[in-house]
């Protein structure tokens, strides 16, 4: 016969189901999981020399004087890796070192073609062709700005060449890769699946606890009794309604 659990047995394992209970519960999407990403000043992109905040924003549609409140901060919301469509798009890069201030930026935007597999590899793009530059100029406050029309989804780089002269080292230049037409929020399957599994085992984690506590008080036949009249319930209810 199965031995049952003592009360002194049972308290280790229902502290540990209810600490397990928040893990099993969905997490919230709106969390950054993927790139180091603050809505105020954008995701962090860097290289072993420079370091900037870069943000891109869509120019919203209708009137925004009269759009107010969550409406508004949503037709304002900076994006970082994902655009979710084409249109005009405002590219800022906050520059962290003081000193690239001192020193003039040229910006160039190209399209770009994925030719391998792997979409996080950069050596998988190439340039395909340049959508818009913006000539060399000091950014003393630190702020590089430009606007672009695209009318299309796709990969684009925006590069920005720090430095003077025609030849700039590839050190001294600062690739942002961005891709438009994926909506950052969207939810994959894979998370769907692992969120309903969540949800299903927090369901069940109560009554689980709740049958190791009662362990000591029912014995097992009874346990055994119960299911097997539940069963033929279900069993015969099925058959009626057939």
């Amino acid at each position: 016969m199965m031995k049952l659990l003592s009360t002194k047995q049972l308290l280790p394992v229902l502290f540990v189901s209810i600490f397990l209970l928040p893990a099993c519960s969905p997490k919230d999407k709106t969390a950054p999981v993927q790139f180091d990403y603050n809505q105020s000043v954008g995701c962090l992109v860097t290289n072993d020399f420079y370091a900037v905040y870069f943000s891109a924003y869509i120019k919203p549609e209708g009137n925004l004087a009269e759009t107010k409140g969550k409406d508004r901060d949503k037709l304002l919301r900076s994006y970082c890796k994902s655009i979710p469509k084409p249109g005009l798009i405002y590219l800022t890069a906050d520059l962290v070192d003081d000193d690239v201030r001192e020193a003039p930026v040229s910006i160039r935007l190209v399209e770009q073609e994925l030719i391998g597999d792997d979409e996080k590899i950069a050596e998988n793009f190439r340039d395909i062709r340049t959508v818009s530059e913006v000539e060399s100029k000091l950014y003393p406050r630190g702020v590089v700005q430009t606007q672009v029309e695209l009318d299309k989804n796709g990969y684009y780089a925006l590069y920005l060449m720090i430095g003077e002269g025609n030849v700039i080292a590839e050190e001294d230049i600062l690739k942002i890769p961005f891709v438009v037409g994926i909506d950052p929020d969207a939810v994959s399957l894979w998370h769907q699946v692992l969120t309903i599994i969540g949800v299903i085992l927090g369901a069940l984690m109560p009554i689980t606890i709740g049958l190791i506590i009662l362990s000591p008080i029912l014995p097992i036949k009874e346990w055994m009794q119960q299911l097997n009249r539940i069963n033929m319930f279900s069993s015969r209810k099925r058959s009626i309604e057939s």
